[in-house]
């Protein structure tokens, strides 16, 4: 069982800020990607809008009226194989009260899931970052006495689940963000009834939030979630729920939506339950010498008698323990040997990206510094401040109608294109200082 990222990653899922993304979404076999929202230009806008229409014109043709009615009978029928499942009627029928039709918005993220192929320094500008890391260091601070208690019960690294809050819901924010939240039983009806890759993921999940409801941690009108049925702080699927689930502060209900101490408490029993080694690390930045490294696993002393190190000089701490050699970002990126905890984060989101980003913020948030060998990016680095600047000056041209999150999503690529071609810079959508300091000349 996993968290939602774990299945909903191969249908793709929340972050990008990841709609990130923040958006949210399920996993397959473990992998979750972001579910973006993107503001393209006039063009593009018209296409989507078109291709949206399109799909669900195919998906439920006969018209709103005629469909509204094929939902609730879609949810009249499925009453019977969920009180077949252990869901009493009268939970099936509260929780549908007010549910009267599909929310076609869910719809059309499900059908509009981009590929998730940008280059590594991308992926982990958008995730580990200033303003992640301060928040991270912050909220540190703030519920120390309740992770104090957790590490003691779980064994689990306190940075790590800080790490993980952040991933999921940028410590909490994320829920309160009405354009991305919503009913999470409406969402996985409206996916059983109308998408026909999720239909079985989606009714499975639906019968658990169901079960969720009939235990009384949660009220139907606060059951809120993605688009994709991703519940709270940790951003757990219904099945992962009911699985690792903790009621770590002692109110009788294990409240993920509302208690952070239950949340981190829940994202820590998944990792322990999944084999987390308490006290070690997830992995090292290492340097390596000239010529090809072997692959596989061997032990931190077997590695480093074939010339590799630690990038910051310091031993390892165990070498009996084994790792895998990775190149996240290829030979001329930060290279890494990755220890069993590595693919223990990877149980919660099974992608390596995921886990690197985990592991790497965890670390900045305990404060033991950046990378030595950072990514091999294209052009000049911005800060995070320097990142909303880009976005607020584009904004001040016309170019972008986003928020000055920082987070280089789509949205701001196609802005950062569209100037450039404007200015008759190369259109490549890097944030760029060159362009930031070519939209500070203007």
């Amino acid at each position: 069982m996993m968290p939602f990222r774990t299945a909903a990653r191969a249908f793709s899922f929340f972050t990008e800020t990841r709609v990130r993304s923040s958006s949210l979404f399920l996993r397959n076999s473990g992998r979750k990607t972001a579910a973006h929202f993107c503001w393209n230009c006039s063009k593009r806008l018209a296409s989507l809008a078109t291709a949206t229409a399109l799909s669900i014109a195919l998906l439920i043709p006969t018209g709103p009226a005629q469909a509204d009615a094929g939902f609730r009978n879609w949810v009249a029928s499925f009453r019977a194989t969920a009180v077949q499942s252990g869901v009493s009627g009268a939970i099936y029928d509260e929780a549908f009260r007010n549910i009267r039709d599909p929310d076609l918005e869910v719809l059309e993220k499900a059908r509009f899931q981009p590929e998730f192929t940008a280059p590594a320094w991308d992926y982990f500008d958008n995730r580990v970052h200033e303003q992640s890391i301060a928040n991270g260091q912050a909220m540190a601070r703030k519920w120390k006495p309740w992770l104090d208690k957790i590490e003691a019960r779980f064994g689990v690294d306190r940075y790590i689940l800080l790490a993980i809050w952040s991933m999921e819901s940028n410590y909490g924010e994320m829920l309160k963000r009405t354009d991305v939240m919503r009913n999470v039983i409406r969402s996985l009806a409206t996916l059983g009834y109308g998408d026909k890759k999720r239909s079985k993921f989606a009714r499975t999940q639906l019968i658990a939030a169901l079960k969720i409801l009939q235990t009384g941690d949660i009220d139907e009108s606060h059951l809120q979630g993605s688009w994709a049925g991703a519940m709270g702080h940790t951003q757990f699927i219904p099945t992962s729920y009911q699985s690792y689930a903790v009621d770590f502060d002692g109110n009788g209900r294990r409240d993920i939506w509302n208690s952070v101490p239950d949340a981190l408490a829940t994202a820590a029993n998944l990792l322990k339950k999944n084999g987390w080694q308490s006290g070690k690390t997830w992995g090292y930045e290492v340097a390596l010498p000239d010529g090809k490294m072997p692959g596989g696993s061997m032990s931190l002393a077997k590695w480093q008698s074939l010339g590799v190190a630690r990038a910051s000089g310091k031993p390892f701490r165990n070498g009996a323990d084994k790792a895998e050699l990775k190149l996240p970002g290829g030979r001329e990126g930060p290279a890494f040997l990755v220890t069993r905890n590595f693919h223990v984060i990877k149980r919660y989101n099974n992608a390596d990206k995921y886990a690197f980003a985990v592991g790497l913020l965890a670390d900045q948030i305990a404060g033991y510094g950046t990378l030595v060998n950072d990514w091999s990016r294209p052009f000049t680095k911005l800060s995070f401040a320097e990142k909303q600047e880009l976005q607020q000056r584009l904004a001040d041209h016309g170019y972008y109608s986003g928020n000055f999150d920082g987070k280089i999503g789509q949205a701001s690529k196609d802005a950062i294109m569209a100037y450039q071609s404007k200015v008759g810079l190369t259109p490549d959508g890097n944030p760029s200082m060159e362009v930031l300091k070519t939209l500070r000349r203007r």
